[in-house]
């Protein structure tokens, strides 16, 4: 990492693990923590305090926390830690006893007390200016908006909600405001994050709220109409599978909000979903999933699904595999279910042995690749509109309106340093080739 100039101020490291969720935690300490004038720094040496903000969903995201804890007290000696992980307080302190102080997510203000104990801030307000979007961990040109903290649901295999608390909605001028500042500060694409998008504001009663010169509604389809008066891309993640996420398909017909749709599914057995306490009516999802196509015939499906959960018999595998076969879905992530602390599905019976999971999970990836792949050859010869990531050589990397940020494919451009691409640029990519995860192209001239 690169070496930090010298300042009076004192300096704060940081690291953020997790979620998107987790990482908009981050970007507002770490907001809060500028405008009260420390000096955010790249190394341990530099520090004067490590924060570092953890992960604690499951085993592996436990695991490589609780060694970013200990490479920081190890480098530095003087370490804060927050996050999911701190709900479980016992396991930091059995690892790490030294460790000056322990939150959990979202508690900000536990966060700036212990850091205020560690090092005294130094202020000065004529000096220490912020844009007024705040600090980003993202690049300049895409941000993730987090609409609400919590869940309301209570997945057998999830702990997110002892972690996380139950649904909290964020006011929608209040979002729209965000979003607003965030597109002034060069922002070309929204990422809407929580843990269940599609129950937004059913907390608040969905009570309306004046933006601009219009009332919206805090609901997910008024959110997303605010949104897309803003002139930038919209993506809407983590939506629970509820009947009225139809509503917003037109909404991505018209091109107001992008043609895109992550939808953790979990499942297709019926008895399985039951056992997760996920939506069981596999038919229903399948005939939405068509109805939704003949709406808006440009729309990606991204989902997840567990395989290996307690119970789970060859026959019901052979159903998640028939249901792939026929949704059809763009994007695809699986895991081999994980016995995670606290969660109810570890008390089920009939586990599947490891062997099983792993070998069942590398079928289902290998199904599921070449659907993936298939669906992309379909695109070769379309003009994609794209989003400029970043400049490689005499590449661009791009997405296209089917690529999220991290999680799904890319678009290589192959004349884009001869085209004077830029990141944070829209442009319109011919296709000319693809695989199993990414696109190729070169720019689409227009005359």
């Amino acid at each position: 990492m690169s070496q930090t100039p010298a300042s009076a101020n004192p300096k704060v490291g940081f690291v953020s693990l997790g979620c998107p969720k987790a990482l908009v935690d981050s970007e507002r300490i770490l907001t809060q923590l500028r405008g009260e004038g420390y000096d955010l720094v790249q190394t341990y040496d530099d520090a004067d305090v490590v924060v570092v903000n953890t992960c604690g969903f499951i085993d592996s995201a436990v695991a490589e926390s609780l060694d970013a804890i200990g490479e920081a007290m190890a480098e530095n000696g003087k370490v804060i830690v927050t996050g999911c992980l701190g709900k479980r307080a016992d396991v930091i302190r059995q690892a790490h006893p030294g460790v000056l102080s322990i939150s959990g997510p979202q508690d900000y203000a536990s966060v700036m007390d212990a850091v205020h104990a560690a090092v005294p801030p130094t202020h000065n307000p004529f000096v220490d200016l912020l844009p007024d979007y705040g600090l980003k961990l993202t690049p300049k040109h895409y941000a993730y908006l987090k609409i609400s903290e919590g869940c309301n649901h209570r997945c057998s295999f999830c702990i997110i909600p002892s972690m996380r608390g139950d649904l909290v909605s964020r006011p929608v001028d209040e979002v729209l405001r965000e979003a607003e500042k965030l597109v002034r500060g060069g922002v070309k694409e929204l990422l809407v994050v929580s843990q269940d998008t599609s129950a937004y504001g059913v907390d608040l009663k969905y009570a309306p709220r004046l933006w601009g010169n219009n009332v919206h509604e805090t609901r997910m389809k008024a959110l997303c109409e605010g949104l897309s008066t803003l002139g930038v891309w919209t993506r809407l993640h983590y939506v629970y599978p509820y009947p009225h996420v139809d509503d917003v398909i037109p909404l991505m017909a018209d091109g107001k909000v992008l043609p895109y749709l992550d939808i953790p599914f979990q499942h297709a057995s019926p008895r399985i979903l039951r056992l997760m306490k996920r939506p069981g009516a596999v038919d229903k999802t399948l005939e939405r999933i068509q109805r939704w196509r003949s709406i808006c015939p440009d729309l990606t499906l991204r989902s997840t699904f567990i395989v290996g959960f307690p119970g789970e018999t060859d026959a019901e595998f052979e159903e998640l595999l028939d249901f792939l076969d026929e949704a059809q879905l763009d994007r695809v992530g699986a895991f081999a279910y994980s016995p995670v602390t606290g969660a109810k599905a570890n008390e089920l019976p009939d586990p599947v042995p490891e062997d099983v999971k792993q070998e069942r999970l590398a079928r289902f990836m290998e199904r599921q690749a070449a659907i993936s792949e298939a669906r992309l050859a379909a695109k070769v010869g379309s003009v994609q509109r794209c989003l400029v990531d970043a400049i490689d050589g005499e590449l661009a990397i791009a997405r296209s309106m089917a690529d999220a940020p991290e999680i799904d494919g890319l678009v290589q451009i192959q004349d884009g340093r001869e085209a004077g691409l830029q990141p944070g640029e829209f442009v319109d990519v011919r296709i000319m080739g693809s695989d199993e995860h990414d696109l190729y192209g070169e720019v689409e001239y227009n005359d």
